[in-house]
């Protein structure tokens, strides 16, 4: 039963206008590879520049180059459109999380950032 309502909700999530207008905007962001190529670094960056921060090292090369690499993507309307597309889903994903984990009281303090 709970599991068949995963999957419906699963279903009302890729129906829903975030995740639509996230895949539209994914798919024009990554017709240039220049623009793949900075969405990929962009993205490994924010790992390595979590972890400094995490680390207390607000002064990594990692915060640097992605602070560059961010410049870069707002001027660049298709990637400017993926990544806010792209929050928007995720803050949908994370609240339908906290819903759940709030209906089974589970602590999800360590997902959050």
């Amino acid at each position: 039963m709970v599991y068949d309502t995963a999957k419906l909700l699963a279903n009302e999530m890729k129906n829903s206008i975030e995740y639509r207008e996230f895949s539209a905007a994914k798919a024009r962001a990554m017709e240039s590879n220049t623009t793949r190529a900075l969405i990929d670094e962009y993205n490994k960056l924010q790992i390595h520049a979590q972890a400094a921060m995490i680390a207390g090292d607000r002064e990594s090369d990692s915060l640097k180059k992605l602070q560059k690499i961010s410049e870069l993507l707002q001027f660049d309307a298709d990637a400017s459109a993926y990544l806010m597309a792209e929050f928007r889903l995720k803050r949908m994903v994370g609240d339908v999380y906290k819903i759940l984990a709030e209906a089974v009281d589970i602590d999800l303090g360590a997902l959050e950032a």
